[in-house]
């Protein structure tokens, strides 16, 4: 059995709590000449196009979405909705109470840490300022990539970053974007993240099949570190649930097909 030698970590629903788009949603879909309803659908509809980095900024991206809605906004309205978006973006992140001290966890074991995030410019340009991330040896971010997760760049840069194999690494994630089946394919050992807040998240092209490893908080699932644990562990593959936790309900899934909830979302 290789030994691990390396975490990778999803962001949304992951590392932080689920996200829910709040009411300033609304200000920043007038500021564009739209409603909250048609800016819901568009933002659904094109964020694996936007999270690519397809269009070079998030200035870009936001001129892109207005296109897809049909509207023309003037440039400081465009610019004023960008810097509104940029702050409710980083508002609306919350990192999960044990995220922290579970990077910390990680990294007094000798191991290296890296996170592996589907994500728009926006969130790009926060992401470095947050508390986690001194924590993390490597950012792997679609909008640098140019693929988005279960594409095995994703997780071939954070091996190549880290100086790992893939069968050294244990990934954890909530599921969206396949990104465990990506994982398992690439030969990393995955861990689903059941918490149970995730039934108010939005989930973009959800690993509705994964049957393997299922842990119920960050804690939990990084004590599959735990070589007595390990032992049990399935590799690289579908297998039982492990330490007794539930699977979550099943979410939404979304790839440029109609809108879902409104009230929830990655951006």
């Amino acid at each position: 059995m290789t030994p691990f030698r390396a975490v990778l970590f999803d962001f949304f629903g992951t590392l932080t709590t689920a996200v829910r788009r709040g009411p300033r949603h609304a200000v920043i879909a007038q500021l564009l000449g739209s409603d909250l309803a048609t800016l819901t659908t568009v933002l659904d509809r094109t964020y694996y196009t936007r999270a690519s980095g397809m269009f070079g900024s998030a200035e870009a991206d936001l001129r892109f979405v207005c296109d897809r809605m049909g509207t023309r906004p003037s440039d400081d309205a465009l610019r004023a909705a960008l810097t509104i978006r940029a702050d409710v973006l980083r508002a609306e992140t919350r990192l999960r109470a044990d995220a922290v001290s579970t990077l910390r966890t990680v990294r007094d074991q000798g191991l290296r840490t890296a996170l592996v995030s589907d994500c728009t410019y926006e969130v790009a340009a926060y992401l470095p300022h947050l508390p986690i991330a001194t924590l993390l040896d490597t950012l792997v971010l679609s909008n640098e990539v140019g693929e988005c997760k279960p594409a095995a760049p994703m997780y071939l840069t954070a091996c190549e970053r880290l100086d790992v194999t893939p069968e050294e690494c244990l990934y954890v994630g909530d599921g969206g974007s396949r990104e465990l089946t990506g994982a398992a394919e690439v030969g990393m050992t995955a861990v689903r993240l059941a918490a149970p807040d995730l039934h108010q998240h939005l989930t973009f092209d959800a690993d509705t099949g994964w049957v393997g490893p299922n842990a119920v908080s960050l804690s939990d699932a990084v004590g599959m570190l735990d070589p007595a644990f390990q032992r049990h562990l399935p590799r690289a593959g579908v297998a039982p649930t492990a330490r007794g936790c539930d699977r979550p309900r099943a979410t939404t899934t979304v790839r440029d097909r109609p809108p879902v909830r409104q009230d929830a979302g990655r951006d």
